[in-house]
C-alpha cells in the first residue's frame, strides 16, 4: 500500500514536470508573435489542458491512449510490478528535469515509455515488454512530426492563398486574434494526448495492486473500464498547474531558435499541430507534443525557403528525440537494480 501511494504521488510529480516541461509547445509561438505576454499564455494553455479532460470524459468518451500506455510492459511476467513503475517513473523525472535544465525540448511521453519498459526489462526480460505496442509509438518518434510538418506546410500554402489580395497588416491583426484560437486547440491536444500518459501509469499500478487487501473501494481497479473519475481529474490538473508554472527556457527554442515566426505563421504552425494530436487521439497513439509542433513549425517556416529553418538546432532536436527512449530505459534500469539493491539489505 505505501509503494502504491509512492507510485501515484511520483507520477502526479512527473505530470506536473510535463506541463512545465512542455509549457512552451502550445504557447511558444502566441508569446514570440506578442499576441500575449508570457503570464497571459500559459494561464490560457493551463485552462485549456485541463478543459481537454471534459472533452476526453463527456465528448470521446474514454482515454484511449492512458490504455496504450498502461500495456506498454505486461505485468503478469513481473513478481513485483511496483518497483518497475517506481524505477520508471524516477527515471522519467530526473531525464525531464535534466533536459529542461539544458533547454532541450525533448519528448515528456517517450521518457516515460522508455523509463517504464527498462524498468520492466530490468526486472524480468524483454518478455515483460509489449514489442507491438513500444513499435508503434517508436514508429510515431517519426510520423507525428512528419505529419505536423506536412500539415504546417499544407495549411500554410492554404492560408497564403486565401490571404493574397489582403494588406499584411491586416491579415497580421486577423491571425493574432485567430492565434488565440489556435493555442487554445493545441493545448486541448496537449492536455487530452499528455495527461492521459500518466493516467496509463496510475491505471497499471492500481491494476496491479488490486489483489492487496486494505485496498479501498476508490482505488480498486481490474481493468481500464474501471478507472476512477479522480485519477484522470488529478493528472489533468497536475498538468495544468505545472504549465501555469511555465518552462522559459525551452520556449526560446520553440519560438524562435528554429524559425523566426509571423503571427500567420504561428496560427499554422499551431492548427498543424492541433490536427496531427487529434489524429493520434483517435488512433490511441501516445505521441510527443514537442515533435508534433517542431514538426509544424518546420513545415511552416521552409515554405519560405529551406534555409528559413535553422537545421542546426533542429538537427539537435532530433538527436534529443533519438535518444531519449534508450537513455529513459537505461537510466531506469540502474535505478531499478538500485531499488531492488536497497530492499534487499
Amino acid at each position: 500500500m505505501t509503494l502504491l501511494v509512492i507510485i501515484i504521488v511520483l507520477a502526479i510529480i512527473f505530470d506536473f514536470i510535463n506541463g512545465f516541461h512542455d509549457a512552451a509547445n502550445s504557447i511558444a509561438t502566441v508569446v514570440s508573435t506578442k499576441v500575449l505576454t508570457p503570464t497571459q499564455a500559459v494561464i490560457w494553455a493551463a485552462f485549456f489542458n485541463f478543459v481537454a479532460y471534459f472533452i476526453a470524459k463527456f465528448i470521446i468518451g474514454g482515454f484511449g491512449i492512458a490504455d496504450t500506455v498502461s500495456k506498454t510492459v505486461d505485468m503478469s511476467f513481473i513478481a513485483d510490478p511496483s518497483h518497475v513503475i517506481i524505477a520508471g517513473l524516477v527515471a522519467a523525472i530526473t531525464w525531464n528535469l535534466v533536459t529542461w535544465w539544458l533547454g532541450i525540448p525533448s519528448s515528456s511521453s517517450h521518457t516515460l515509455i522508455g523509463g517504464f519498459a527498462g524498468a520492466g526489462i530490468a526486472a524480468s526480460g524483454f518478455q515483460a515488454v509489449h514489442a507491438g505496442v513500444i513499435g508503434i509509438i517508436a514508429l510515431f518518434i517519426v510520423v507525428a512530426p512528419l505529419i505536423g510538418m506536412v500539415g504546417g506546410n499544407l495549411i500554410t500554402l492554404l492560408t497564403l492563398h486565401l490571404i493574397k489580395k489582403t494588406k499584411p497588416n491586416k491579415a497580421d491583426r486577423w491571425f493574432k486574434n485567430l492565434q488565440l484560437v489556435s493555442s487554445a486547440f493545441l493545448s486541448i491536444g496537449h492536455g487530452l494526448n499528455d495527461s492521459q500518459k500518466v493516467m496509463g501509469i496510475i491505471a497499471a499500478a492500481l491494476i496491479a495492486s488490486s489483489h492487496l487487501e486494505e485496498l479501498p473501494v476508490w482505488m480498486r481497479m481490474e481493468t481500464m473500464a474501471d478507472m476512477h473519475d479522480w485519477v484522470p481529474i488529478a493528472c489533468f490538473t497536475a498538468i495544468a498547474f505545472g504549465t501555469v508554472c511555465g518552462g522559459w527556457k525551452i520556449m526560446k527554442t520553440m519560438g524562435n531558435r528554429i524559425t523566426k515566426i509571423t503571427p500567420i505563421e504561428g496560427f499554422c504552425a499551431q492548427t498543424a499541430g492541433s490536427l496531427t494530436l487529434f489524429i493520434t487521439e483517435i488512433l490511441h497513439v501516445p505521441v510527443s507534443t514537442t515533435h508534433v509542433i517542431t514538426g509544424s513549425i518546420i513545415g511552416v517556416g521552409s515554405i519560405k525557403r529551406l534555409s528559413a529553418v535553422r537545421w542546426g538546432v533542429t538537427k539537435d532536436l532530433l538527436v534529443a528525440w533519438i535518444l531519449t527512449i534508450p537513455v529513459s530505459a537505461a537510466m531506469a534500469m540502474l535505478f531499478y537494480y538500485g531499488l531492488e539493491l536497497f530492499i534487499a539489505r
